[in-house]
């Protein structure tokens, strides 16, 4: 490979490489340099096969606590038990294996390999190759529409402009030539090279290959993403934690009901068979699934609005985001040129398409403005025969601007046919047409104004044509603009008695004015960032453009404010590596915006964020944002306008490119922490009561109110309807004026343990009394004993899930009481609970019997009891917090 190809004449290129730029290489050579370089691909991730989704579903804490937990019951003959968790390992293995196979699906679906051949001439032929098949020293040909191949050096231009946004961040295509630039020149300065990825606007070229497969300036920035280290989601780490809490927690009262059991003398291996079993019965086997189905559904709702979920702990990750980090061209903007000012005369409009309808009519009749308007429509080259006009970006913006000034662009350009053209080339910059009219002819001239000004001897003003005398100020004009990030074009025109010869075209111009283009901001971007701010979320612009240009988008969009510290914005040019680390990165805490950065700045940027303890979102389209999507906790890519490199980084895919769709994604993600924080809550209380119930019953010698069958029958039926139907709620309504939680803030916190304690402890305390009462008080038998405490637990279960709110919401219309979900799963509980009795062989082996009327009032009474008293501990302890903090 070619080191600095682009410091070098193309004479000393092509010697360097044994290349030829009429013959180009010939078969031997080539064969050689294929077997010396291999292919021309790019290192990447290979889509991910099905053996390793479906092991990274098996290698999950949760399932290998089920697992053991199968293994003691199979141990101490509980086959019943042991089955059942083994159906919830595979339900939940199976959930989650085909969701993500789905996503995995949707990515291929959305791949586009890019232009697969080539034009390529080799012994004096042409021929169209695989693009994999190029290598270093092979001649190219390239036209409009063409997606680069490889990296190479242009021999010969024609007009050739190139989009490099999906490399450099760069919004406007580039203008190429074939001079050499000094050693040292940034990429986005190159302008004699072509990269890997980028795309031909228009014009044309032959080149040089100087670099293939992982030496390209795209093998680059790939490798740096593969070097960069997936970080575990958020709720990886929670459940993570979780599980261990929970081992800790069922070791614990397996050794304490051992040792219950010792003291009072019982039969040691009795009471460890006992210990063990009620230690399986504490882990919620509903967990997984219940998680797995809250994932899966948020996974379906956000594909539903075109957002495509790759792995489905990614959804909840985003609803963790405290930083979003951004590119600009095309995820904030519109990735499309559109008129912005107008300068000319005395007259200055700083956004047309926003100005005062009276002032627009007025320019009508204005000469100057008439003339520039001509200008910008018949020197033009627009395409306007295609279904969809085509053309240069810029072009194109200005025969938009001529429609909403309702002109008749076509019938113009009918009416005054162009005779000669002076097409731009990257060296003159400028463009020229020739239009005969009925008795002069107009040339019109539009292009750079630092190469245009030098050409015009005359400026047109209101009063007519005078000399151009005041071209200092015309210059600090256009330097505003251009500091405002606008991209300025100059106008001229002529008008001439003989017919206009090439040689001539540019002389004595009437200088017309300057019109200043920008690439829009989204108009959808502005509500949706002010909705983040609302919600504790950083925005944060990473872009390769121009810092006037990032700056103006950023005040449009909301992200910089008026009086803003002048450190909000900052130049990649500016910053050093010492500025990364996390005790020296005070300036980048307080910029909201980053122009002109490499990817590596965008890589190191996200490394940043995250030493400092946030969970960083990157949305990004090019080849530039591949580390940075890498790294990022969640990397989110667009599908329409992304890269194929970039769509593989990522975690999240935006079919539709729409930039809002992330702020569902956020909502829907946060609602899904809620809710599985929620079922966690219910699960474990509702087991922890199973527990302390039958231990204290065993302690005191009452009746025991569960039997071991019963005890798998609440846990396969009671437990996991409720705790899937409060997986499925809609989230508070205010969520998104919340702030992030911390992204070390476990799934239960502090006051979450505090409740699931006193929940399970009132369940106890009802089914307890429950036992007492009734076999003490109304003497009743053992087995009506053990039935009414086993429907007073059913029914206090089923009603805990009215403790899950927030105390701050009311007790009768929450997000609970409002998911229909909840209500469903509590009749179907009910109904298989107390139908159970109807189906002789089950009753029998769960030793249940029909109560009578006031028996079932008993327990529902004695249920009520549970609820109303974990609410009294629940307000009484949301009192004792604010006490505490007041």
């Amino acid at each position: 490979m070619l080191r600095n190809p682009f410091a070098i004449s193309v004479e000393e290129t092509i010697a360097s490489l044994g290349s030829n730029k009429e013959m180009g290489l010939d078969e031997d050579k080539v064969r050689r340099r294929l077997e010396s370089y291999g292919p021309n691909e790019v290192p990447g991730q290979a889509p991910k096969k099905r053996w390793r989704i479906l092991a990274d579903q098996v290698l999950d804490p949760i399932i290998y606590i089920l697992a053991v937990a199968a293994l003691l019951a199979f141990m101490f003959n509980d086959p019943l038990e042991g089955f059942a968790i083994l159906v919830v390992i595979v339900i939940s293995v199976s959930i989650g294996f085909f969701m993500e196979l789905q996503a995995v699906r949707s990515l291929e679906a959305l791949r586009k390999m890019g232009q697969t051949t080539v034009v390529v001439v080799r012994g004096g032929h042409q021929m169209a190759i695989a693009a994999s098949e190029l290598v270093p020293g092979d001649l190219i040909l390239l036209g409009p529409g063409d997606v680069v191949p490889a990296d190479a050096r242009l021999i010969q231009v024609d007009n050739l402009t190139v989009k490099e946004s999906a490399l450099t961040g760069e919004s406007i295509p580039v203008a190429k030539f074939t001079d050499v630039v000094a050693d040292g020149t940034p990429i986005s300065d190159q302008g004699n090279m072509v990269f890997r990825g980028t795309v031909v606007v228009a014009g044309s070229c032959s080149a040089i290959v100087t670099a293939t497969g992982k030496d390209t300036q795209l093998g680059h920035i790939q490798q740096m993403g593969i070097d960069a280290q997936k970080e575990s989601t958020p709720l990886e780490k929670k459940l993570n934690r979780l599980s261990r809490a929970l081992i800790g927690l069922v070791l614990f009262l397996a050794a304490l009901i051992v040792l219950i059991g010792a003291i009072r003398g019982k039969d040691l291996l009795l009471m460890i068979e006992t210990g063990v079993a009620l230690a399986v019965a504490a882990i919620p086997e509903g967990l997984p699934i219940v998680a797995t189905v809250a994932l899966a559904q948020g996974m379906l709702k956000l594909a539903q609005k075109k957002v495509v979920i790759k792995k489905m702990e990614a959804v909840q990750t985003l609803g963790a985001t405290t930083v979003i980090c951004t590119d600009k061209t095309g995820t904030l903007t519109e990735d499309r040129m559109k008129v912005h000012a107008l300068v000319f005369g005395e007259t200055f409009i700083p956004d047309v398409y926003q100005a005062d309808e009276t002032l627009l009519k007025g320019l009508k009749g204005n000469r100057v403005f008439e003339e520039m308007m001509r200008t910008g429509i018949l020197c033009n080259n627009v395409d306007f025969k295609a279904k969809q006009k085509r053309g240069d970006s810029i072009e194109l913006a200005l025969v938009e601007f001529a429609e909403y000034m309702e002109y008749g662009v076509a019938t113009l350009k009918k009416n005054n046919p162009e005779i000669l053209e002076l097409p731009f080339d990257a060296e003159r910059k400028l463009m020229a047409t020739a239009h005969r009219d009925s008795e002069y002819f107009d040339v019109y001239v539009k292009g750079a104004y630092e190469n245009l000004v030098g050409r015009c001897d005359s400026i047109m003003g209101s009063d007519g044509t005078a000399a151009f005398n005041n071209k200092g100020e015309w210059e600090e004009k256009v330097d505003r603009l251009a500091f405002q990030g606008l991209r300025t074009l100059a106008f001229a025109h002529k008008r001439v008695k003989e017919m206009p010869k090439r040689e001539t075209l540019l002389q004595q111009l009437t200088f017309l004015g300057v019109v200043g283009f920008i690439d829009p901001a989204r108009e959808d971007v502005k509500t949706t960032i002010a909705i983040y701010k609302k919600a504790g979320i950083k925005v944060v612009m990473a872009t390769g453009d121009h810092p006037g240009t990032a700056k103006k988008i950023a005040e449009e969009v909301g992200l910089v404010q008026d009086g803003a510290s002048p450190m909000a914005v900052l130049r990649g040019i500016d910053l050093v590596k010492g500025d990364f680390q996390t005790d020296k990165g005070s300036k980048l805490r307080e910029a909201v915006v980053f122009a002109r950065v490499t990817p590596e700045q965008k890589l190191n940027l996200v490394k940043f964020y995250q030493r400092n303890n946030h969970i960083v979102g990157m949305i990004g389209d090019g080849i530039n944002d591949v580390p940075a999507l890498k790294k990022a906790d969640i990397g989110i890519a667009m599908g329409i306008r992304g890269t194929e490199a970039a769509r593989e980084a990522a975690d999240v895919i935006l079919k539709n490119d729409k930039f809002t769709a992330i702020e569902l994604a956020i909502r829907q993600g946060r609602v899904i922490f809620q809710n599985i924080r929620q079922f966690v809550v219910y699960l474990l209380s509702c087991n922890l009561a199973e527990i302390v119930s039958v231990a204290v019953a065993a302690l005191f010698d009452l009746t025991s109110p569960l039997l071991p069958l019963q005890i798998l029958f609440l846990n396969l039926v009671t437990d996991i309807f409720p705790a899937l139907a409060l997986g499925l709620g809609k989230g508070e309504k205010d969520i998104m004026r919340q702030p992030p939680k911390k992204p070390k803030e476990p799934i239960l916190g502090r006051s979450d343990w505090y409740e699931t304690l006193a929940y399970g402890l009132c369940i106890s305390a009802a089914v307890l009394g429950m036992v007492v009462y009734s076999h003490y008080s109304l003497g009743l038998s053992a087995q009506i004993t053990n039935n009414m405490a086993f429907y007073t637990l059913v029914l206090a279960q089923l009603l805990n899930v009215f403790n899950m709110p927030k105390s701050r919401e009311s007790f009768f219309k929450n997000e609970v009481t409002v998911n229909p979900w909840v209500w469903g799963a509590i009749v179907l509980s009910l109904l298989i609970a107390f139908g159970i009795v109807l189906i002789p062989t089950a009753a029998k082996a769960l030793n249940l019997m029909p109560l009578s009327a006031v028996q079932l009032g008993l327990v529902v009474l004695f249920a009520l009891g549970g609820l109303v008293a974990a609410q009294a501990v629940k307000h009484l302890g949301k009192g004792l917090v604010t006490t505490s903090q007041g």
